[in-house]
């Protein structure tokens, strides 16, 4: 069968999103040991990258403000799941547990993707994408590295479920959004609403709001605050959230849902790279199995669905023109 330059495109989407979103745990790791809270390094990543996608989601409405209207209520769930419950129920869950439990069940959030297009959407895997899900969610533990001995605070499980919800939320929107939205106009309303949720949870006292501003630590180097938040709104944010919107409008939810998972994957790779720690053999085999998961899920959709890859609609691409 020949590979659909449409499919061909939106798994390369989706993985530079995985890659550019690996980043920021580096990025804002700077931050916070030089004092930062995380609540703030999030407001600064997704409020600037909402800044600068405002003039190109202007130009790509071209005065369709209509479309924009009927679509603010998907914006405002959007922003308030896929983007500030998302990383708020995360960096909360990280108090509690360690990191690598915390973003397991960050990521249980794909099983949610794959029970809400069941129940809701009447897609019922096939044993194909039920193996692939297994798969990568057995990958997933290999490349996290769990040890057996941590123990699990319950409120960081709650936590990190929340985030597991705020995931899911990210994944479906962005999948099932109306065609004629641009991708940039989710993004930049999402951010936006997400930075003013959290400015207004820690103005009220709910969530902690410090900064910094002075040289860190990054990559071994003295550098200006300004180079992570930089890092953090233009790679990890701007990038990572127009690529990930535009690949889950054209592989879907449940497929982009499943792609991300090689987040956890490229986020070991750029800590090798960046801050000296080589994976492990454990780590390598499983990114294996995450690819293998990502393939399975694939067939089985196209199982499921009787189609081929040529069958995906034109107003998928055409909406971010």
């Amino acid at each position: 069968m020949q590979k659909s330059p449409a499919a061909g495109l939106g798994l390369g989407l989706a993985l530079l999103s995985a890659v550019t979103f690996a980043t920021s745990g580096t990025f804002a790791r700077s931050l916070i040991d030089a004092g930062w809270s995380a609540p703030s390094a999030v407001i600064a990543r997704v409020g600037l990258a909402a800044l600068v996608l405002a003039v190109p989601a202007a130009i790509a409405l071209r005065g369709r403000w209509s479309v924009l209207r009927r679509n603010l209520g998907v914006i405002g769930v959007f922003g308030l799941l896929g983007v500030a419950l998302a990383q708020v129920c995360f960096f909360n869950a990280v108090r509690y547990l360690p990191v690598g439990v915390a973003l397991l069940l960050e990521y249980l959030g794909i099983i949610l993707v794959v029970a809400w297009t069941w129940l809701v959407h009447k897609q019922r895997p096939s044993r194909l994408t039920v193996a692939g899900a297994v798969a990568a969610l057995a990958g997933l533990v290999f490349v996290l590295d769990l040890t057996g001995d941590a123990r699990l605070d319950v409120l960081g499980v709650l936590w990190g479920l929340g985030a597991a919800v705020g995931l899911a939320g990210y994944f479906v929107l962005a999948g099932r959004v109306d065609a004629q939205l641009p991708s940039v106009v989710l993004a930049s309303g999402g951010m936006g609403v997400g930075a003013a949720a959290l400015a207004l949870l820690g103005l009220v006292g709910v969530l902690p709001l410090h900064a910094v501003f002075g040289d860190v630590s990054f990559a071994g180097q003295q550098t200006s605050w300004l180079v992570p938040i930089a890092g953090l709104s233009l790679v990890a944010a701007v990038v990572a959230y127009l690529t990930g919107i535009a690949g889950a409008r054209i592989l879907g939810p449940r497929l982009s849902s499943f792609v991300g998972l090689t987040e956890v994957m490229f986020a070991v790779l750029i800590a090798w790279l960046v801050l000296g720690e080589l994976p492990r053999m454990v780590q390598l085999l499983g990114g294996v199995l995450i690819v293998a998961g990502v393939a399975l899920v694939r067939l089985g959709e196209q199982r499921e669905t009787g189609t081929t890859p040529e069958a995906i609609p034109e107003p998928a691409l055409a909406a971010d023109r």
